[in-house]
């Protein structure tokens, strides 16, 4: 009964994203433990805090473009466009335009890939994002960063993670500016 009505749900975020569920049935199938350990991970993965909605989904956009290039990265720009961040902002932040960018929501795209290449840039932003939403906003941030890495080293460990395609926004065909690696920025001595 419980592999029936997880299913169901995974039908529907199929049909309402249409997004290939079908690693997250498999693990359904084969481990009802393992799938429902997954689904607790979905609350730290949607925790939004008190950071506002272009921010949270810059965050989540950012890094997952930091290790998919398909539809991990589509179903994320499809989920923000949900939360009413305008198209524009969403195109913004795929192609890491910082100068489209509102400053807050530039803010974290840079604090984002600093994270995630590791370059102690990010201490300097993170005072920034503390300044800006405090202890809670940094954690709401961080979570995004870190639980948005999560889905795509699940899918290409579990051999899903085959696919590489342009990201729609509306009608817009994007293709995801990725940062390997930040230059580290020089301090005065």
């Amino acid at each position: 009964m419980i592999r029936y009505i997880c299913n169901k749900m995974l039908l529907s975020m199929k049909k309402r994203y249409d997004y290939d569920v079908g690693y997250m049935q498999d693990i359904l199938q084969a481990d009802v433990g393992a799938f429902l350990k997954f689904m607790g991970f979905q609350t730290m993965s949607s925790h939004s805090g008190h950071v506002p909605p272009g921010p949270l989904c810059a965050a989540r956009i950012r890094a997952i473009i930091w290790d998919d290039c398909g539809p991990c990265t589509q179903l994320v720009v499809n989920m923000a466009l949900e939360a009413n961040v305008s198209p524009d902002i969403v195109s913004a932040i795929i192609d890491r335009d910082l100068n489209k960018l509102p400053k807050d929501i530039a803010l974290v795209v840079q604090f984002t890939e600093s994270v995630l290449a590791h370059n102690p840039e990010a201490d300097d932003l993170r005072e920034e994002i503390l300044a800006l939403w405090g202890k809670k906003g940094l954690i709401t941030l961080s979570f995004c960063i870190s639980s948005s890495r999560v889905y795509p080293a699940l899918k290409y460990a579990l051999g899903y993670g085959k696919t590489c395609s342009k990201v729609i926004v509306n009608d817009a065909s994007l293709a995801p500016t990725r940062q390997a690696a930040l230059p580290v920025r020089q301090k005065n001595v």
